[in-house]
């Protein structure tokens, strides 16, 4: 075995060590959450899941404005550190107040394209929990993407409980294992999050399957409902 050979084995063995112990970057992003929670946020964190959870369907309408807020921020202080290089809020607050007024008179397709997400999400959770090739989820997050989109414009109740009922649990399901970490056996958690690959996919999708059901038996029973 000459000298190239073995300098390849060990880049290689290199490479799958660091990727073990990093994660899939959505995975890394979802740990860096957990241990940087701190109690309080946690708290704040499972009140706010439980009512999206068991509720969405009541306050979908502000849920969509908020979560195109945060979007139109995020879009403005990106833009604003690559024109002006600050910190500064301006065009973040611009970006807040432009896309809270446009998810308005848009509600209908702001509900379809976070629905749409959520697909999205979900199956690209699948995709990984069943440890697919990771450079090619985009294609199980695509299908779950269209695939949720095309549900949610024909049935535009279910896009309402779709997206609030996955917001909720995956809000829960991050606290409780911040909770976890910080207070009982952080080693533990961090042996499911990275070890068990299918641990996350199904601890998001539980939670979602259990406020699609209960949400879908309060929204039959209320005959005042409006969308």
């Amino acid at each position: 075995m000459d000298c190239l050979t073995i300098l390849a084995q060990v880049n290689g063995s290199a490479t799958n060590a660091s990727d073990a112990e990093e994660g899939f970057m959505p995975i890394t992003f979802i740990w860096e959450q957990i241990i940087g929670l701190s109690l309080v946020e946690c708290l704040i964190f499972i009140c706010f899941g439980v009512v999206c959870l068991l509720y969405g369907w009541r306050i979908f309408k502000v849920l969509v404005t908020l979560c195109f807020a945060l979007i139109g921020l995020c879009a403005g202080l990106l833009l604003n550190e690559k024109l002006v290089g600050g910190n500064g809020m301006w065009l973040g607050l611009m970006g807040i107040v432009m896309m809270a007024g446009l998810s308005l008179p848009l509600m209908r397709w702001g509900v379809s394209a976070l629905g749409a997400v959520a697909g999205g999400i979900l199956t690209g959770g699948i995709w990984y929990a069943f440890a697919l090739p990771d450079g090619y989820i985009w294609a199980g997050a695509l299908a779950g993407l269209i695939a949720g989109g095309m549900i949610s414009f024909i049935v535009f109740k279910l896009a309402v409980v779709l997206f609030t009922s996955f917001g909720g649990g995956a809000l829960i399901v991050t606290a409780v294992l911040a909770v976890l970490h910080a207070y009982f056996d952080p080693e533990k958690v961090r042996i499911l999050v990275f070890d068990y690959r299918w641990f996350l996919p199904v601890a998001f999708m539980v939670p979602t399957l259990v406020g699609i059901i209960v949400q879908n038996k309060f929204i039959s029973s209320s005959k005042d409902w409006n969308i």
